[in-house]
This record gives structure tokens, C-alpha cells and sequence, in this order.
């Protein structure tokens, strides 16, 4: 059954999970969406739109392709548009270029990337060129920089106005260096991913026009409506539902797709893909894309992962949200994995276990950035890092690991991050971390324990809750850090702003110890500059337990709990006492290891 976008926003707001819905391409839908979207998110809330027609021609023989794109952009915003900047990413892979130039200066460069792209020959570099570009019919002013094309207005866009941009443009497939390329190391031809002229994002902290050097990218939602001629051999899979395959001049194919309310259109093709599908009940269909002429194991483990991906694709929609779409697909490319619209790339020659684990995390990024798309240049954490907490949790239900933390590594990867002393806090901007490995810990381990450690502070009932009510009220919507704590806010009823500071804005860190225990009285310490509520059990000298629970003060509440509640601790304090009713024995701290403490020596102390 297929329903319209606006339907789909309607139930999701009533429906925390259900069966399969469908979005849809129509205009009128899109702005009853774009309506719906301004009234369930904050007050003034809008976002800028753009529709892409693309017809691109692409000769296997040489990785050129040549391109024509019809792009109708419409200012939802309250400013006056003097310029537009589009994103030329294959520009990257050029010697001399800032990704090049900062991969062989950082002190950590990507394994993948080193110094590669400095050695690329002119016929192995990945370019766009864009030989016209015309507003609503006139020709306009443009200059290459980097990555970017910076583009000066022959008339100013009007807050709510729509306008026409025509580009030809060429282009050269990189060889396989990062994400997109063609001849990967295990012999996929293309791997197409932002390979197009893309329109950058205006939002309300104005224009977002990135190079790319490293990282993430950020995107405008819109419809896509792509024909695609390609050799007649090559099986394409990837963003868009197919809509006709008719054949071309010169021993081509044309290949038409659309696809709705997406912010991104990738795209993989290989004459060798086999391509598996499996259809889930009340669900989208899957589709798989690999080679056939991997080894017999990893053959075995392609067909194995497709049942697999049917229970994370359940998993996920169970407890984050419906997912929109009538379709994703998991293809081999690329050189590791990364998520896109619909779809992912991974490589393939991979054991069993990896190729779920990869698999997982690609797909729970559907949610966490290509439904609720936060800037990942500037807000990696709630990208990486939450699709890491959610992953963790489905690998141990889907392939019974039967962990007791599911998220321990995550915890362990930013302790150590926080004791290295090259710790950043996580507003700094994604390009800007001084180590490969500090942004990596960061952002994936830090940003999984922001949500994991939430779930301790709140209570893990009102966590689940929070993740639902995030996704209902936000996707489609760019959400920012704020977002996420009001929306915990909300469902905790308690104060979490602190949290958010310290955690998300400063690298204070997490320290409580047991300082005294005297007969009945156990006095505590504050040690680090983080505040926290604490769970603290009690043995006694009988041998009988009991668990206490500490609010902190400024949370303005408490969580749902079993144990005995006890006064308040404010931060400003640095000492806590408290009287049992017994002699104690031994008292421990955060005894579930709830709290990302960075000294846990000191939280256990026996009489």
C-alpha cells in the first residue's frame, strides 16, 4: 500500500513503529509536508528546497561523463539571496587540492587516503567542470574554488521564490581513493557518490559551503529525477525507484529514476553485480549488489547477511521509527562503508561477522542522517554517535551477543580519548580536530555514550521514549544538539541543559570517588568538573545490599528508580555525607557502570 509523505508525518506523530509507508513525488504533497514540518518543529522553523533533473551520459571506456542539470531552488527562507554555492566533490581528488594537502599534513592521515591523491595521473583525478550555468534563462557569473563553485546572482532570490539554474557540466571518475572512484581494490567499476554539482544548504546559520577535506557531508532536501546512460552490461543499483530501462545509441542503456524528499543521489555499477532482492513483509524491499566472482565464503556470506538485514531493518524501525521509503540497498563499493540516500556502500570481502556489523551501522544511518540529516561537519556526534549506540543494541539482539553493556567499547574508546590529553570538545568543527583518531573517538564513542549516559541519567525507559519522540518530531527537519535535550527534556520532565554543556560543549570530564566510610555515615567526593546524579550500592556488614539514588540538584527531579531516593547533591559541593541504617561494609559507585567516570579506582571503597 502506498502512502503519501504528508500521511506518513500524520502517523508517524501517532505511531511510535508500523508497517511499510512510501513516499511520493508529488508537489502538492511536498508542501503539505514542508507545512507539517514548520509546525511540529521549533517556532519559525523553515528549510530551503531544491528539485534536480539530471540526464548524465557516462563512457566506461574512460570514466568521463558529461552532464545537464535543470535545478529549480525555492528560497523558503526570510533573507534575500545575493549568491548560491554548489559542492563540486570529485575536485577533491586532484594533487594540490585540501583534502590531498591535509591527509598528507595531519599526524594521523587516513590509511585509505595518505598521500594517494597527490601521485594521481591527469587521466586518474576526479574533476567536475561546469562549462555554462544560466538563472531562469540568463547567464551567470561563476568562479571554481576548491570544491566549490561560488556563484554571483544576475537577480536577487526573494523570500519565497522559486528559480531555475541550468548547468552543463563534465566529468572525470577519480580512481578509488575515499568513498567515490572507479576499480576499487576489490574490482567494483563505480562507486558514484556525490558525484554531481550539489546545491550547499542555507539554513538559519546561513550558507553551509564546506570544502570537502575529510568528513561528512550536508545536504538541501528535494526530488531527483536522474536518467542515467550507461553501458548496456552494467547492473546499477542505488538511490531512486527505476522507472523505465530502454536502450540507447552505441551499445547503451538509459535508466530512469526518481527519488522523493532525499538530500543526496548515489549511485554503483559493475557488469558483474549479482543482484539479490528480498521483499519484507509489511516492508520495504531490499536489494543486495555484489560480485560474483568474490571467493565461495564471502559469496556465502552475502546470501547469508540478506535475512540479517531484513531483522536490522525491523529492529530499527521498531525502535526508532517507521522507515519512509519503499526500498534500500546494501552494494559493494566503495572502500569501508558510508551511508547514503536509500542505500549504502560497503566493501564486500569481509567474514561474516564485519559484513552484518558494517551493514548495521550503515543502515541505522538512515535514520540518524538521511532522515534526521544534522550538519555533520559541525554535529558528526549525533550522526556517528547515536547510529553507534542504535547498531550496538540491534548487533546484540540480531546476532545474539548477549552483551550485557552492548555499549562498554564505546565507553572505553572515549575514557581513554578523555585521559590522552587530545581530547577536543565535540562542538569543534569535523575538519578541525587535530588527530584522525581524536575526531574518530569523538565522534562514534563519545557520541554513543552521550545517549547511553542519558539513558542512566533519565532512566532507559524514558531513553527509548526520547529517541522516538526525537525521530517523530525531527525527521526531515535538520535537528541541531539542542533539539535532542529539549526533546529529553520533554518526555524526563527534568532539567538536562547541564548536559548538553558539559558533555556535548567542554571536555570536562566524569570523577567521583568514595572518600570516607565511618561506621553508618559514607561521605563521597566530587573529584571531576562534571556534575551527575549517581546510583550507589551498599553492602553492609550483615551482608544484606542497598542501593541508593543521589539527584543532582540542578536536573530539577529524578529518574524512575527501585533504590532508596536520598536529598539532592549540588555541584557546587564537593563532598556528599549520607547515613545508612546499618554499618557499612563496602560502598560502590555507579555499580552498572552507567557513567563514563574516567577514574573508576576510586568509586569502590570497603570499610
Amino acid at each position: 500500500m502506498k502512502l503519501n509523505l504528508s500521511i506518513f508525518f500524520l502517523l508517524l506523530t501517532l505511531l511510535s513503529c508500523g508497517n511499510k509507508i512510501v513516499a511520493t513525488s508529488n508537489s502538492s504533497d511536498i508542501k503539505k509536508q514542508n507545512a507539517f514540518n514548520q509546525q511540529n518543529s521549533q517556532p519559525g522553523y523553515w528549510q530551503q528546497h531544491v528539485d534536480y533533473k539530471m540526464e548524465i551520459d557516462m563512457n566506461v571506456d574512460n570514466f568521463q561523463y558529461k552532464g545537464t542539470q535543470d535545478l529549480v531552488y525555492t528560497n523558503n527562507s526570510p533573507d534575500t539571496l545575493k549568491r548560491v554555492f554548489y559542492h563540486l566533490h570529485l575536485n577533491a581528488f586532484q594533487p594540490g587540492s585540501e583534502m590531498d594537502v591535509r591527509s598528507r599534513t595531519i599526524a594521523d592521515p587516513d590509511r585509505r587516503v595518505g598521500d594517494r591523491i597527490s601521485k594521481l595521473k591527469p587521466d586518474e583525478i576526479g574533476y567536475i567542470k561546469v562549462n555554462s550555468l544560466t538563472q531562469n534563462g540568463t547567464s551567470l557569473s561563476y568562479k571554481t574554488v576548491g570544491t566549490i563553485l561560488e556563484v554571483d546572482l544576475t537577480q536577487v532570490i526573494l523570500p519565497g521564490e522559486s528559480v531555475n539554474f541550468n548547468m552543463n557540466f563534465d566529468a572525470q571518475v577519480p580512481v578509488q581513493v575515499r568513498r567515490t572512484g572507479r576499480n576499487s581494490s576489490e574490482g567494483v567499476a563505480l562507486s558514484m557518490t556525490q558525484w554531481y554539482p550539489k546545491m550547499a544548504e542555507y539554513d538559519f546559520e546561513g550558507w553551509h559551503a564546506d570544502p570537502y577535506i575529510a568528513r561528512e557531508f550536508h545536504g538541501v532536501w528535494g526530488d531527483f529525477d536522474v536518467k542515467l546512460t550507461i553501458d548496456k552490461n552494467y547492473v546499477v543499483g542505488g538511490t531512486g525507484y527505476l522507472q523505465s530501462e530502454t536502450s540507447a545509441q552505441n551499445g547503451k542503456k538509459t535508466l530512469h529514476y526518481i527519488a522523493p524528499k532525499v538530500h543526496d543521489f548515489t549511485w554503483a555499477a559493475d557488469p558483474d553485480f549479482i543482484h539479490d532482492s528480498v521483499s519484507m513483509p509489511n516492508g520495504p524491499t531490499l536489494h543486495f549488489y555484489y560480485k560474483k566472482d568474490l571467493a565461495p565464503e564471502y559469496l556465502d556470506n552475502w546470501k547469508k547477511l540478506q535475512p540479517k538485514t531484513v531483522a536490522l531493518m525491523q529492529y530499527f524501525s521498531n525502535n526508532i521509527g517507521v522507515y519512509p521509503y519503499d526500498q534500500y540497498s546494501v552494494i559493494q563499493g566503495g572502500d569501508g562503508g558510508m551511508e547514503y540516500a536509500m542505500c549504502t556502500l560497503i566493501t564486500g570481502e569481509r567474514n561474516f561477522g564485519s559484513l552484518v556489523g558494517v551493514t548495521a551501522h550503515e543502515l541505522a544511518h538512515t535514520w540518524f542522517q538521511f532522515l534526521l540529516a544534522t550538519n555533520e561537519s559541525k554535529h558528526e556526534w549525533m550522526d556517528e554517535g547515536f547510529t553507534s549506540y542504535i547498531s550496538n543494541l540491534a548487533m546484540n539482539e540480531v546476532m545474539d551477543q548477549n552483551r550485557e553493556n552492548p555499549q562498554a567499547s564505546s565507553y572505553r574508546g572515549y575514557i581513554s580519548l578523555a585521559l590522552s590529553g587530545k581530547e577536543q570538545p565535540l562542538t569543534t568543527h569535523a575538519d578541525r580536530y587535530e588527530y584522525n583518531a581524536a575526531y574518530g573517538t569523538a565522534a562514534y564513542s563519545k557520541g554513543a555514550v552521550f545517549l547511553a549516559q542519558l539513558g542512566y541519567i533519565m532512566g532507559e525507559e524514558n531513553l527509548k521514549k526520547t529517541i522516538k519522540k526525537y525521530y517523530r518530531d525531527f525527521a526531515f527537519n535538520h535537528p541541531t544538539p539542542n533539539d535532542v535535550i529539549r526533546t529529553a527534556e520533554k518526555v524526563s520532565g527534568m532539567q538536562l541543559g547541564w548536559y548538553l554543556i558539559d558533555f556535548g560543549q567542554t571536555t570536562n570530564t566524569i570523577d567521583y570517588g568514595v572518600s570516607e566510610i565511618n561506621n553508618t555515615k559514607i561521605t563521597l567526593e566530587r573529584i571531576g568538573l562534571m556534575p551527575m546524579p549517581l546510583d550507589v550500592s551498599v553492602t553492609y556488614a550483615d551482608g544484606t545490599t542497598e542501593d541508593f539514588y543521589i539527584p543532582l540538584r540542578m536536573i530539577r527531579g529524578v529518574k524512575p528508580t527501585s533504590s532508596t531516593i536520598i536529598d539532592d547533591w549540588a555541584w557546587a559541593y564537593p563532598n556528599y555525607t549520607f547515613e545508612t541504617s546499618k554499618t557499612v561494609q563496602s560502598v560502590e559507585i555507579d555499580p552498572k557502570y552507567g557513567m563514563a567516570d574516567v577514574n573508576r579506582a576510586n568509586n569502590t571503597k570497603s570499610n
